[in-house]
């Protein structure tokens, strides 16, 4: 244990060595010299070797530089031993490695300990484990890039909803009632995503935010396994099952009172990389059909999917209802 002249009269130095023996925080106290091999550790607390997971024995006459390792920036480094150079104390942050091997996010305050002379004679440290910190402020910020992100394409999806809901409808009622829909289902979709902490959405929620309206008598049927898309695929697939409802309330199998829509869905590993695949199958409705001019729900599925997530859409129109199978491809998602 290194013995450091306290300035002031009358404090026990067994007191102030059972306080920093006691500390939540890490504790090291070093040679003043900067140059390597120094400076050397004279003194390291138990919260020290509770945070490193080396004894004080261990560490005794090493220099700091052992904490470091491949991942370790060098500009906080390099700018706490300029400070340290001038005689000045400096606060930082840099990752160090413990002695098992994994990486921990260290807080450091280093102040210099002077003689009568004035003269620095040791450094102490005090250091902090702040991973947890740094993590959830990391996570802080892309969250916040990605709802930066997320907004402008938002903005960018209602002009374009706007423009095609104005060139779709032929009157001001009809554009109404199109447009207030086709927001409301866009909003409920960032809902999902944004309630979520990983900012995805449940395939199988999107589906039920739309049919569940319609479940009387068990006439929807969902079939698939638990799937969450990301939030650039999330938004157009809702967007198409939105409108996937709509025709079918209004021209398709829900227009009918034993209509069904029965929805299933996968996802399979081809020569090209994993790929969801879902089918949309109206049955015992009145005789299929899409959309009686080419409206928004038509060119979302054959242009917005097909753009924004490279899907392939495929329309059939079967003797009991409208099939519709679309395969998106999830490579790297």
């Amino acid at each position: 244990m290194v013995r450091v002249v306290c300035g002031a009269t009358g404090i026990d130095l067994r007191l102030l060595e059972a306080a920093v023996e006691a500390a939540g925080e890490a504790i090291l106290i070093t040679t003043a010299d900067l140059d390597e091999p120094g400076p050397s550790i004279v003194y390291a607390n138990p919260a020290f070797t509770r945070l490193t997971g080396y004894e004080a024995h261990e560490v005794v006459g090493r220099s700091p530089r052992f904490l470091q390792g491949p991942l370790t920036d060098r500009p906080p480094l390099e700018a706490t031993r300029a400070s340290l150079s001038e005689g000045a104390a400096f606060q930082g942050e840099a990752l160090n490695y413990r002695k098992d091997g994994s990486t921990y996010m260290v807080e450091w305050l280093i102040t210099p300990v002077r003689d009568a002379d004035g003269r620095i004679t040791h450094w102490v440290s005090a250091q902090r484990n702040v991973t947890e910190r740094r993590a959830f402020e990391d996570r802080q910020t892309m969250m916040v890039r990605e709802l930066h992100h997320r907004v402008k394409n938002t903005l960018a999806t209602v002009q374009a909803v706007l423009n095609a809901t104005m060139r779709s409808s032929l009157t001001m009622a009809e554009f109404g009632r199109a447009f207030t829909g086709r927001i409301v289902s866009l909003a409920r979709t960032h809902a999902l995503i944004t309630e979520d902490e990983a900012q995805v959405a449940c395939f199988e929620g999107l589906l039920r935010a739309e049919l569940d309206p319609y479940n009387e008598n068990g006439r929807i049927r969902l079939d698939g396994p638990k799937l969450r898309l990301p939030s650039d695929l999330a938004v157009p697939i809702s967007m198409a099952l939105h409108e996937l409802t709509t025709n079918a309330v209004r021209h398709g199998a829900l227009a009918h009172p034993g209509g069904r829509v029965v929805v299933t869905w996968t996802v399979e590993d081809g020569s090209d990389g994993r790929c969801f695949a879902w089918v949309w199958n109206e049955h015992d409705g009145p005789p299929p059909t899409l959309p009686t001019r080419e409206g928004f729900g038509t060119r979302l599925l054959n242009r917005i999917l097909t753009a924004q997530v490279s899907a392939q859409v495929d329309v059939a129109q079967d003797e009991d209802g409208l099939r519709i199978t679309v395969r998106v491809p999830l490579n790297g998602r």
